[in-house]
């Protein structure tokens, strides 16, 4: 992209897919909220926005229908449109949901009992409103036939995309935003984690390494199995496809670059490679941590989008470097901090670092627009004041590139 001038106002999918080009005037960054997981609204936070934008909030419980994916345990709010609207949210999302059957058996459920999803992994309820994955059926596995001999859910039950074709449809004849397809968790490692606890299998990668293949190949396979019917009923009609996986902490990678390149990569270069033969949608990849190490092999597997840039964690903090590092060849995506600025500041101090964080990408950029989306650092938790969401929006909003 050329020089930031001041140009016309845009419509939020033109917006999205200039800077995703890396061509074209943008007048201001896009910003993407509330329409993923990882980049969700908790829903105590969601409700006070909701009476600072529309004057109420609900009352509880909330149904199950008000929250990402049908899925109360997971606690992200399904935002309104009036909501994202008042957000300047540039994307809007499709989601898969579970079989039918499981969303029925978990409303009629006794109430605070253990959540559990179709991989029959799940939560428990340690306080009220907050779950915590703790049941991981194959915790003990340390063997390839007890991965062949798992009872695998159902990828080709049709009611988890009987939906899909027809919101993606529809948002496209819209005409307004840009679509991203969030189906749910997705990714090797993560399922993973889900199945075993993170520490069990971080450890067995070393200790039983050929289990630890066995599982990721599984858990690729599934992926794979459900990422097609997904994309068959999206169409054309998307522009973006979230996947992602975990891969650092706040100062380093879960695991070495050696066994990330040798264990973990081909799984993502297969599920990435097999995304891009069905869709013409970026690929937007998720993974919290300091990453630093691994942006190359990113790029190299054919990862569009990186989010959340977590900038509390390591050399992910300089983000002028990071943005000349990746040039053209990947955009960017969050970078606002949520560990420390948006709950604990005041809106000035938000709008602040949204200055800062737009101003060092652009820096990085060599002064023209960078390929940057604003949003947050993973989920705003529900420590975050609401008046500082709407802060960090309209902070973006109200700023033109040419005048950082």
């Amino acid at each position: 992209m050329g020089d930031a001038k001041t140009v016309e106002r845009l419509l939020p999918w033109e917006r999205v897919r200039n800077v995703l080009r890396g061509e074209g005037p943008v007048d201001r960054v896009p910003i993407v909220l509330g329409v993923s997981n990882a980049t969700g609204i908790k829903m105590p936070v969601y409700q006070g926005i909701r009476r600072l934008v529309l004057g109420a909030a609900e009352e509880e419980p909330y149904p199950p229908e008000r929250y990402l994916y049908q899925w109360p345990e997971l606690g992200t709010a399904l935002p309104e449109e009036a909501v994202l609207q008042r957000l300047g949210t540039d994307v809007r999302s499709v989601t898969d949901l579970e079989p039918a059957w499981l969303l029925k058996r978990n409303r009629e459920r006794p109430a605070h009992s253990p959540y559990l999803n179709s991989w029959v992994s799940g939560a428990t309820e340690v306080t009220p409103g907050d779950w915590v994955p703790t049941i991981s059926p194959l915790r003990d596995a340390t063997t390839v036939a007890e991965i062949e001999n798992y009872a695998w859910p159902d990828m080709d039950d049709p009611t988890r995309v009987a939906h899909v074709a027809e919101a993606a449809r529809k948002l496209r004849e819209q005409g307004t935003f840009a679509v991203m397809g969030v189906p749910w968790l997705l990714f090797p490692l993560e399922r993973a984690f889900a199945m075993q606890g993170m520490d069990t299998f971080l450890s067995n990668l070393i200790t039983y390494p050929e289990m630890s293949t066995a599982l990721l190949r599984k858990n690729t396979e599934l992926c794979k199995q459900l990422m097609g019917h997904f994309l068959r009923e999206c169409g054309d009609n998307i522009d973006l496809i979230k996947i992602g996986d975990d891969l650092g902490t706040q100062t380093s990678l879960l695991m070495s670059p050696r066994m990330y390149r040798n264990m973990l990569k081909p799984f993502h270069k297969d599920l990435i490679q097999f995304i891009k033969s069905h869709t013409k949608a970026k690929v937007f990849f998720h993974t919290d941590g300091d990453v630093f190490p691994l942006l190359e092999d990113l790029i190299e597997i054919g990862v569009d989008v990186l989010n959340p840039i977590q900038t509390s964690a390591g050399r992910m903090s300089d983000l002028a470097e990071l943005t000349r590092r990746c040039a053209n060849r990947l955009t960017l995506c969050g970078a606002i901090d949520t560990q420390d600025v948006l709950p604990n500041g005041n809106p000035e101090r938000v709008r602040q670092e949204v200055h800062r964080v737009i101003g060092e990408m652009k820096k990085g950029a060599g002064g023209k627009t960078p390929r940057y989306m604003l949003g947050a650092v993973h989920t705003v938790m529900r420590e975050v004041p609401p008046e500082n969401v709407l802060a960090m929006v309209d902070a973006a909003r109200g700023l033109s590139l040419d005048s950082v």
